[in-house]
């Protein structure tokens, strides 16, 4: 495999935007829906090009034409104020070709980029210009994959067998999917001015607030996919996003941040005025809070994650793990790749990743869609049951076993597709009531000797490491922390402190759950791209978890007050209005 940066993150304080960002040309929106002359055109280039080429030498043995055609509204304000409304219309292309046999390709190991080749597409729909470009860029993906199929015979002839000898690519059955087509939506861009005016000037009134942002985006995506197989899917989806980020900085130079994300599938279901508005206060006063908050120090012992940092820990933690391209390759840690049908979770919980589902517990989860990028449905994959592991998140790419998709091949524009989580979701059988979890926990900080535990209330994201060239560790970044002193002290709210450990211990220490299940959505990044994804969990107890101090910036807050606020004195900060564990 290739050797990527490994990092991937979690962070449901990304724009959309993150999604596809810096890929397409701006224009006006269209009006109206495509007229019908775009998958046509497509399946018409594609059977002249799969002719034509089938006379080289090497020939490709599968092309696959995928366009996005999208339509966007991006609206920010601060302080009352706009700082950037557009609306736009965006056409992008990305043609896959692979040379060689299924058995062995172009794509084998470090030379996976070289399977595919992008760019923009004419937004009008005239046959001659889209038929053009799509040649054009054909021409461009043989170029770049017949001296890379080329270089993967030579490396073969003269490197050890790989450990993992399966085929670069599955057979899959062809798939014809023609999903109605939506209206197009209405964006009503004033209106939403207006109201990121006032969602923004809402923090105004804080003068430790240094920067402030809310974001409106509205998504409307068509997903045309077309193959030499014999594949034709056409998708529709509609995506709204408001993400409001409120920023300050303690008197030791900490920055401290706090985000909230309200996603739906139509804009007329995000949040109303007074839900934005109370949300914001509640920010506010944690960012109050924070400022005033004692450094955490670093600590082993107990520890009580809500369902949404548990959501995360998760993500992070298992699920980068059990994607099926980090099970083959000389660079990959292949944590799990050995233990199918072996315990790696405590007994009482399972997994399973579910792109079909569309909610949970009425909250519209990110990570779904009907086909995954390669054209192929999207399926709920059982991953651990009842703590055995039994399966992985499986693209085209083969690994041993494990020969056939189960529809997780996803990728940003641009990008090769490779495994990738949608809704991961965890189920456990061995809960309590969520109002007794706090004396659980303070059963296991007695139990332990600890004169505290630790409650995470929130996170705001994470990173995990997966290479061997690294330790195979993982860092999740809360920002509401309380201490829970077993004698009866009041909670106390902490700063600057970080989830660290290592999985295959980590994992083992989860010792009870809570009864209902909370959901984080997110853009998670990694080597095919960012892509939307949610995860699910309960509440979750710990008998033993490991944190560290986060690095920090030396920067004193501003010298000068914001302006009006002259005569401001800096009080003692009120209480976050959302205090200790429940």
């Amino acid at each position: 495999m290739k050797k990527y940066p490994a990092i991937i993150s979690f962070a449901g304080f990304l724009a959309a935007g993150a999604v596809c960002g810096g890929l397409f040309a701006q224009s006006a929106p269209r009006p109206a829906k495509d007229s019908g002359a775009l998958m046509p055109a497509m399946q018409a280039e594609l059977e002249r090009a799969r002719t034509s080429l089938a006379k080289s030498d090497p020939a490709p043995y599968f092309i696959s034409y995928e366009v996005y055609d999208q339509r966007n509204l991006v609206v920010t304000g601060t302080y009352g104020t706009i700082v950037n409304s557009n609306a736009s219309t965006q056409r992008w292309a990305d043609v896959t070709m692979r040379v060689g046999t299924p058995a062995m390709d172009n794509t084998h190991e470090e030379n996976r980029a070289s399977g595919m080749s992008s760019g923009p597409l004419p937004l009008s729909d005239n046959r001659d210009a889209i038929a053009r470009t799509l040649w054009e860029l054909t021409n461009r993906e043989y170029r770049r994959a017949s001296p890379a199929f080329a270089k993967v015979m030579t490396n073969t002839a003269v490197q050890a067998a790989a450990e993992d000898k399966s085929p670069d690519f599955s057979k899959e059955a062809p798939q014809t999917e023609i999903d109605a087509p939506e209206t197009p939506v209405a964006f009503h861009q004033k209106e939403w001015e207006d109201k990121i005016r006032k969602y923004s000037g809402a923090f105004r009134k804080y003068p430790d607030i240094y920067t402030s942002s809310v974001t409106l985006q509205i998504e409307q995506t068509t997903s045309y996919f077309v193959s030499s197989e014999g594949s034709k899917v056409e998708t529709p989806g509609l995506m709204a996003r408001l993400v409001v980020e409120a920023n300050t900085r303690a008197d030791d130079g900490m920055d401290l941040v706090r985000v909230e994300t309200f996603e739906s599938t139509k804009p007329e279901g995000l949040p109303s005025e007074q839900e934005v508005a109370t949300k914001e206060e509640k920010m506010a006063a944690d960012l109050m809070a924070l400022r005033q908050a004692p450094l955490a120090e670093p600590f082993d012992g107990p520890a009580l994650l809500s369902g949404r940092a548990a959501a995360v820990f998760f993500h992070e933690v298992l699920g980068h793990r059990l994607e099926g391209h980090r099970q083959r390759g000389d660079t990959e840690g292949q944590t799990f790749t050995k233990k199918v049908n072996q315990p790696v979770l405590p007994n009482f919980l399972s997994v399973y990743d579910d792109p079909t589902l569309g909610r949970m517990n009425g909250i519209p989860l990110s990570g779904s869609y009907s086909h995954d990028d390669e054209g192929v449905p999207a399926q709920r994959v059982p991953l651990i049951q009842d703590g055995i592991l039994k399966n992985f998140l499986m693209s085209r790419m083969p690994i041993t076993n494990f020969g056939q998709s189960n529809g997780h091949g996803r990728h940003q524009a641009g990008f090769m597709p490779t495994g990738r989580q949608g809704n991961l979701i965890v189920q456990s059988t061995n809960t309590a009531k969520d109002s007794e979890m706090r004396g659980k926990l303070i059963e296991e900080i007695k139990k332990a000797g600890k004169p505290y535990g630790l409650y995470f209330e929130d996170v705001q994201g994470g990173f995990t490491l997966t290479t061997r060239e690294l330790p195979q560790a993982f860092q999740v970044l809360p920002v509401i922390v309380w201490r829970i002193y077993a004698d009866g002290r009041p909670d106390q709210l902490v700063r600057g402190v970080d989830i660290v450990g290592t999985p295959l211990a980590s994992l083992n220490r989860i010792v009870l759950t809570g009864d209902t299940t909370q959901v984080f959505n997110g853009i998670c990044g990694a080597e095919s791209g960012s892509v939307p994804v949610s995860a699910s969990a309960p509440a979750m107890l710990f008998s033993e978890m490991e944190v560290q101090k986060r690095s920090a910036a030396r920067e004193r807050p501003p010298i000068l007050p914001p302006p009006g606020f002259e005569d401001f004195q800096r009080n003692a900060a009120p209480a976050s209005t959302n205090g200790g564990a429940r």
